[in-house]
């Protein structure tokens, strides 16, 4: 009442006639404006993680704002403003591709903490809707800080969309150590044998019909999947790898993650390189 009619009333007579101490008035405006503000935080932040950010991500983002917000006032917030993220947890599913039977054993053996970058790097493939066709994506994972380092999208699901991928990487092949993935054909070829030969590039492979065993390429897809993919439309193939383009920088450089303290994959590595210096 005191706000919508201080044009044509001084706040001190509003406040005389309703019997509240101007301090009241002041304070609960004061809570207003910063509930305001918080509420325009959260907003943005969510927007700005293609909708996917929970309460629990957005609590950290609003911390390096110099907020400190409780996850059940996020959660009050974003159910009133109808923001709802699409984000699920990760189900790792066996894959129904063809396998090969190489004697390749799993040099990996579930290893997902790696100290240095470049130590191992993993690989999976999934499809996606294109013009009412199936297309495919491939991408290679850094398991040091989980960063996307290569990629590419195709219409066949073969070893060339395999290669692709790897020729996108932007380093010295020669300093990636081991290459892991499951056991479809797409991997484990003769051009994939001899692209990782001239690199000197070691191989290890998961055990056949355990998803497991490449649980972190899994998790990706089932993240890209969630926040890339669902409620997408791409008209072209040449759309789909320009919106890909996009998605990966946000998902190397902005998106934080939570196994690596809530970094992005480019902070986190730029803070290891901060340490051994």
């Amino acid at each position: 009442m005191i706000k919508n009619n201080q044009h044509k009333y001084s706040i001190s007579a509003m406040c005389k006639v309703l019997q509240i101490p101007r301090s009241t008035y002041y304070y609960e405006a004061k809570e207003r404006q910063a509930e305001d503000d918080i509420t325009s935080n959260i907003i943005e932040i969510f927007h700005s993680s293609y909708q996917n950010y929970g309460t629990r991500k957005i609590k950290k983002e609003l911390m390096k704002l110099g907020k400190i917000v409780s996850r059940r006032r996020i959660g009050r917030i974003m159910k009133e403003q109808g923001l709802v993220s699409t984000y699920t947890l990760a189900q790792f599913k066996p894959h129904s591709s063809g396998t090969n039977e190489s004697e390749q054993k799993n040099e990996l053996d579930r290893k997902f903490k790696q100290e240095e970058a470049l130590s191992v790097v993993v690989s999976d493939l999934t499809y996606v809707r294109v013009n009412k066709k199936w297309q495919y994506i491939c991408v290679f994972v850094d398991l040091f800080n989980r960063e996307i380092i290569g990629y590419s999208v195709g219409r066949n699901k073969n070893a060339l969309l395999v290669y692709r991928a790897l020729a996108s990487i932007k380093t010295d092949l020669r300093n990636i150590k081991l290459f892991h993935t499951d056991r479809g054909s797409e991997f484990k070829n003769k051009l994939i044998d001899d692209a990782l030969a001239t690199f000197n590039i070691d191989r290890s492979l998961s055990m056949k019909g355990c998803p497991y065993d490449n649980a972190v390429a899994e998790a990706t897809f089932k993240i890209i999947k969630t926040e890339f993919i669902k409620g997408r439309h791409f008209d072209s193939l040449e759309d789909l790898e320009k919106e890909l383009h996009t998605y990966i920088h946000w998902f190397n450089n902005k998106r934080i993650h939570g196994t690596l303290g809530y970094l992005s994959p480019i902070e986190f590595k730029l803070e290891h390189l901060k340490k051994v210096v």
